[in-house]
């Protein structure tokens, strides 16, 4: 089992940075391969981007491709997302979240995964 813990929300300018970070418990965190998903307002929650085990291998969704950046660090039981030109579509609530026995590429849908942080509120004003 593994506890997730996100932080680094806030709130933000259009066109302005956050970084992200998602602290898991656990001595086998390197063993795990890591998401990040969003919730908007109203709306379903939807995958942002995923790492694999070693950190060597990366992927996004299209709306987020090029402006985020999904790193983590095996040795602080850490996964971060760092968040550049943000804009106000970009409000949601982020969470992290992974599964045991997930392979990479992962998949997208929110009901593959059991293990979810608490999730940390992004909110990007115009």
């Amino acid at each position: 089992q593994v506890h997730l813990v996100e932080s680094g929300g806030g709130l933000v300018q259009a066109g302005g940075s956050l970084r992200l970070s998602c602290a898991a418990s656990g001595r086998t965190f390197g063993s795990y391969v890591m998401s990040w998903f969003r919730q908007p307002p109203g709306k379903e929650r939807e995958f942002v981007a995923a790492i694999s085990r070693s950190g060597s291998y990366t992927n996004y969704a299209d709306s987020v491709k090029g402006r985020r950046t999904i790193s983590r660090d095996n040795a602080k039981n850490r996964v971060s997302l760092q968040m550049n030109s943000l804009n106000p579509e970009d409000t949601a609530v982020y969470y992290c979240a992974t599964d045991s026995g997930l392979v990479y590429p992962p998949p997208r849908r929110p009901s593959s995964y059991g293990y979810w942080g608490q999730g940390t509120q992004v909110t990007v004003s115009s």
